[in-house]
Formats: structure tokens, C-alpha cells, sequence
């Protein structure tokens, strides 16, 4: 009875060690991917910080553009056709 007893026991511990084993490896792995992914952020963030005065210009570009070609159609379409053939 004792020899059954010593050897679950045994197994138990055998088991808890793999088991608190696994979880601190699992936690390190949390760790560098959660790193990986702040770091990804701040990339996104950067990009989108630089790229949002671009966007704002070219709105107000297209805007503007659309404007001409209500005040001058003639005008607007010859400097669409400079922009879309001979700056390539």
C-alpha cells in the first residue's frame, strides 16, 4: 500500500514539475511575442504618422483639382493629360 502511495506520489511530482515546466516556457514565449507585437505597433504608428500629412495634401490636391475643372474645364483637362502622359 505504501509502495502504491510512493509511487503516485512520485508520478504527481513527476507531473507538476513537466506542468510548471511547460507554463514558464509558455509565459516566456507570451513574452517575446507580446514584445514582437508592441514593436510591430509602434512601427504601424510611425508609418501612419508620416504618412497622414501626405494624405491631407493630396485630399486637398484632388479637391482643388476638382474645383479647377468646374472653373475651367478646358485647363484642368490639359494639365490632367500632362500629369497622366508625360510624367511617367
Amino acid at each position: 500500500m505504501i509502495r502504491v502511495l510512493s509511487t503516485a506520489l512520485v508520478i504527481a511530482m513527476i507531473g507538476l514539475f513537466f506542468q510548471v515546466y511547460s507554463t514558464s516556457t509558455s509565459q516566456t514565449q507570451v513574452k517575446i511575442y507580446k514584445a514582437k507585437c508592441d514593436s510591430l505597433q509602434r512601427v504601424s504608428d510611425s508609418l501612419y504618422d508620416r504618412l497622414f500629412p501626405s494624405e491631407v495634401e493630396l485630399n486637398r490636391m484632388q479637391t482643388a483639382f476638382e474645383i479647377f475643372l468646374k472653373k475651367n474645364y478646358k485647363a484642368a483637362k490639359q494639365y490632367a493629360d500632362i500629369i497622366s502622359q508625360e510624367t511617367e
